[in-house]
């Protein structure tokens, strides 16, 4: 089993009880999250931090300022960061219909997992996305 230890989550999600339930879930599997309570400021924080700094974003839909689509397509189409267009991007949905999903693809995400959280997909997922070093 992949060890997920010292690996770096951008979450965006603007509620406080579900950020941080979230982050005590990652924060378990020995993971470092930096959360953004909305899209806006996930991309802002995206930008200010080095190239490499993030391992992984976890991406609400339901954001305010900029929703978590609007935030995906704005981080794949940063010139001048072109990790922008390969760090895993996973959608946080709370409707998990097949119209979220072409959606959360046509924006740029690689997976989505569904609300609330069920911690073993997500984990699953991650591995499956994030590669190790």
């Amino acid at each position: 089993d992949m060890d997920l230890h010292g690996l770096h989550v951008l979450l965006a999600e603007d509620n406080d009880l579900n950020a941080e339930i979230a982050v005590s879930l990652l924060e378990e599997q020995g993971m470092i999250v930096t959360r953004a309570a909305d899209g806006k400021s996930a991309l802002i924080q995206f930008c200010n931090t080095a190239p490499g700094t993030f391992d992984l974003i976890l991406m609400d839909i339901m954001l305010p300022e900029m929703n978590g689509y609007e935030t995906t397509k704005a981080i794949r189409n940063l010139s001048d960061r072109p990790d922008g267009k390969e760090i895993p991007i996973i959608a946080m949905t709370a409707n998990a219909f097949t119209e979220d999903r072409i959606r959360a693809k046509e924006a740029g995400m690689d997976e989505h997992v569904a609300k609330p959280i069920d911690v073993e997909l997500l984990i699953k997922v991650i591995h499956k996305l994030v590669k190790h070093n």
